[in-house]
């Protein structure tokens, strides 16, 4: 637990870490509403109970990813060792903590499916012009932007010859708007691939710093794989910038830093525990 909660002292960066999560509220419920727009064009027809979960994945992926922000903040922060060890308050925090997880794993199925669906569709045969596509109830998509398709608009939205059904009878798009299809759902996964990482790293340090292991080659090793991917983050905030969605790379920037804070915390932990070894050499114990 922090001595800066301990000494009723406002730190500044508690202020910041504040000021990240009520920013990082106000995009979920930007991606809330996305969520719910997307499905209205994916599930006109209805779906089974995973293809409804696998179109809210964003949603469920971020409610469980404030729990976890909100236990990591309380395990590095808020509460103190006694009231941490606690059986009840143990068993608690440790029941959410894997509730958390079969979400985000349920996260990291539903982008691996979107990435085997996509992988098994193959262009309309005799079709040439979008036009012939139309029906009732059909949409065209690129980059993430869906409209439905009109007698009216249809010669407008492509000029593409091959087209695609990302969604069977649904939602169709051209070649290129195929390929960026891909590309986006790949992203996806290897972006909750890499924030499991983080996690791990930080779920290792916590374990760690409880046994007052701080220095060593394993925390070495941990802090070298925690630049590599926020590296990787960074990159794919870059990519969401480079197709024009800009909210996505703010969002991601915001949980970075959001992350960052909680890395602020452990630091901070570890300083105490040094601290405390400095006065009692025993206490201090390093895995090499």
């Amino acid at each position: 637990m922090s001595a800066t909660l301990l000494s009723g002292k406002v730190d500044p960066r508690q202020i910041l870490k504040a000021v990240i999560y009520v920013l990082l509220l106000v995009n979920f419920a930007q991606y809330v509403i996305d969520d719910l727009t997307i499905a209205s064009f994916q599930r006109r027809n209805g779906g089974t109970f995973l293809q409804w979960t696998s179109s809210f994945a964003t949603t469920i992926d971020l409610c469980a990813w404030f729990v976890l922000l909100l236990l990591f903040e309380l395990e590095t922060y808020v509460l103190s060792d006694a009231v941490q060890q606690k059986p009840s308050v143990w068993r608690t925090m440790h029941g959410i903590r894997l509730l958390c997880y079969v979400f985000l794993a349920h996260s990291v199925y539903a982008y691996a499916s979107a990435c085997l669906d996509l992988s098994r569709v193959i262009a309309e045969t005799g079709v040439t012009q979008l036009c012939q596509l139309l029906a009732p109830d059909v949409s065209f998509t690129r980059n993430l932007e869906y409209v439905d398709l009109t007698a009216s608009n249809c010669g407008d939205l492509s000029t593409g010859s091959s087209f695609y059904f990302v969604e069977p009878g649904l939602v169709v798009t051209d070649s290129a708007g195929f390929k960026l299809e891909k590309n986006l759902a790949l992203v996806d996964l290897l972006e909750a691939i890499v924030w499991l990482g983080i996690l791990f790293t930080i779920e290792v340090m916590v374990w760690l710093q409880d046994r007052f292991v701080t220095r060593g080659t394993v925390v070495t090793l941990i802090k070298c794989g925690k630049l590599l991917l926020y590296g990787l983050l960074w990159c794919a905030a870059v990519y969401w910038a480079s197709l024009g969605h800009w909210y996505f790379a703010w969002d991601e920037a915001l949980w970075i830093i959001g992350f960052f804070a909680i890395e602020m915390n452990v630091d901070e932990w570890k300083k105490e525990i040094e601290g405390a070894a400095d006065s009692s050499p025993s206490a201090n114990i390093t895995i090499r």
